[in-house]
């Protein structure tokens, strides 16, 4: 009696700590214990095998909207924010960014395209539709009364397979700055689903110049934040340029300023034209001609002093982060000194980079070898606009470049721009690691064969997760042949088939309708560590999603 006694006096304490957590665990006075949740009404509480069920429908339903995105003939989404701003993509990570996603599982599939995004660039829409695919054949092993554990357990057996068999089916190949031809195709191959694939030869080309231009190939790095992607309304697509240089959406300040200047030498500042201000609330009392001659006197000398310190650096070129006072600016005119003000932060350290020159926060410290130097700067204009742009070549230090890229309107411009982004991404990762797989689901293929095979190995209940993992990998190729108009069962499972017969793990889906399943031939590649790390997210999330097995959520929890 005296120690049940005690347990409730426990229990009673442990509920008194609780009462700010959502939920809590008491006893009654027969020391049966019960949860108490906070606010109980408005929650709703889904436990057990029904939990899954509803965290894989979840996850199943965001996985299907991408589905139809995949591969080269898959098709883009278009999505209107709440401001009415739209935006067409069939990029993975931003369709689920932009989707804003209520579901909590939701979430973690959104989370699971951008970390791809982030670590590769490439292959975030492939990665949904196989967490997608997993869940669904993990529910049915579920229904059959296997143990979640054991089912993700399996799965991460498979993942090791299948990591394993894309080692082995994995290609190196060489570049060098001179034969860049291996790289341009894998960039092909990740441009081929985007909307530029009708130019899709010289974006590749374009890509893999600007990551070779900023590459350390020493080190096997690449500082993307050295590409720029800039946009211009107007043009086509096929206008795009490389610029070996900076490129700004600014004009000069004044507009009989030099547009061309040769041999430039550049100011980079990020003081103001503009006479001090104190910090501290003042007030100026003028009460005579004289002391309002004086204050102007004064104010004249600044600029004056300003504009002076700049000439005597030897400056031709000020690039101002903030304004410029009218009376500045005429100077600045006067003086023959061309500038361009109010420059973004990001713009200023690429100018910096490129130039070789040095940011400059106070005109006292300006000297001549705190000068960016440039082979020619110029303002470019663009149709009957009048917009112009202000483009910084033959740069000194010339490991800034730009992608300029032109399009029809902004939401062609946005596409291109992430296209290219993924471009890039690819053409990093294969400097990073140049080891390819074939694509066209080949791969995916390759793997699930491999998966089969090692599941007849396992004694386990482990071996049907295994199957069902063979069995969802299939879904990429599944999915690629569905959205190019092929027969998809027939067509995989021909496919299939001739991997079999010819042990031949180039073999997958002629998306492209060029008569030959050999992707080596189609010049369909991806890079090794894309499709590694497509493969170890999708089962982290599965295996996280199958562990959930109690939900308590807000009422309106689905």
């Amino acid at each position: 009696e005296e120690r049940r006694g005690e347990e409730r006096e426990n229990a009673r304490r442990h509920t008194h700590t609780h009462t700010r957590t959502r939920m809590s665990l008491a006893f009654d006075e027969y020391g049966r214990p019960f949860i108490v949740i906070k606010d109980a009404e408005s929650k709703k509480r889904v436990k057990g095998l029904e939990a899954q069920k509803a965290n894989i429908l979840a996850a199943r339903t965001v996985a299907r909207i991408l589905r139809s995105s995949l591969g080269p003939k898959g098709m883009d989404k278009m999505l209107q924010s709440p401001d009415g701003d739209l935006t067409i993509s069939n990029d993975g990570a931003t369709i689920l960014e932009q989707m804003e996603v209520e579901n909590q599982i939701g979430k973690l599939l959104v989370e699971l395209s951008r970390s791809q995004d982030h670590e590769i660039g490439d292959g975030t829409t492939g990665v949904v539709v196989l967490a997608g695919s997993l869940l669904e054949q993990a529910e049915v092993l579920l229904d059959r009364g296997m143990h979640p554990i054991r089912v993700a357990e399996g799965f991460e057996m498979a993942a090791k397979v299948a990591h394993e068999t894309l080692d082995s089916i994995s290609e190196k190949f060489d570049f060098s700055a001179e034969n860049l031809e291996p790289l341009i195709n894998t960039c092909m191959t990740t441009l081929s689903s985007k909307i530029v694939n009708r130019c899709k030869r010289d974006m590749a080309e374009y890509c893999v110049k600007a990551v070779m231009a900023v590459a350390d190939l020493e080190r096997r790095d690449v500082n993307l934040d050295l590409i720029k992607v800039e946009g211009k309304v107007g043009g086509s697509i096929e206008d795009t340029s490389l610029v070996y240089g900076i490129v700004i959406d600014k004009d000069m300040s004044h507009p009989q300023m030099p547009k061309n200047i040769e041999d430039a030498k550049i100011a980079i500042l990020t003081c103001p034209f503009e006479p001090p201000k104190p910090k501290t609330k003042h007030k100026v009392d003028i009460d005579t001609v004289e002391k309002y001659e004086k204050l102007h006197e004064t104010e004249q000398k600044y600029f004056t002093d300003m504009i002076q310190q700049c000439k005597d650096s030897g400056a031709n070129l000020i690039i101002c982060q903030w304004g410029f006072d009218d009376e500045a600016n005429h100077l600045l005119y006067k003086n023959d000194l061309p500038a361009v003000r109010w420059v973004g932060g990001v713009e200023i350290e690429l100018i910096a980079m490129a130039t070789g020159g040095r940011i400059v926060p106070r005109f006292v410290e300006l000297s001549e070898d705190k000068l960016g130097k440039a082979g020619k700067v110029k303002e470019v204009s663009f149709g009957t606009t009048k917009d112009s742009m202000i483009v910084i070549e033959d740069c000194a230090n010339s490991k800034a470049v730009t992608i300029l890229v032109r399009g029809g309107n902004r939401m062609i411009l946005e596409e291109t721009k992430r296209s290219l982004h993924d471009a890039l991404c690819v053409a990093r990762n294969l400097v990073r690691d140049n080891s390819i797989v074939y694509g066209g689901g080949s791969a995916e293929i390759a793997c699930s064969l491999a998966v089969e095979a090692a599941a007849d190995e396992v004694k386990g209940v482990e071996q049907y997760a295994m199957r069902a993992f063979a069995e969802a990998l299939d879904a990429i190729p599944l999915a690629l042949a569905e959205n190019s108009g092929l027969a998809p069962i027939e067509s995989l499972t021909a496919v299939k088939a001739q991997q079999v017969a010819e042990k031949n793990s180039r073999l997958g889906i002629d998306c492209k309708d060029e008569g030959t399943n050999d992707m080596k031939k189609q010049n369909v590649f991806e890079t090794l560590i894309g499709k590694k790390q497509q493969m170890m997210l999708a089962t982290q999330v599965v295996k996280m999603i199958l562990k959930i097995d109690d939900v308590i959520t807000p009422s309106g929890y689905a």
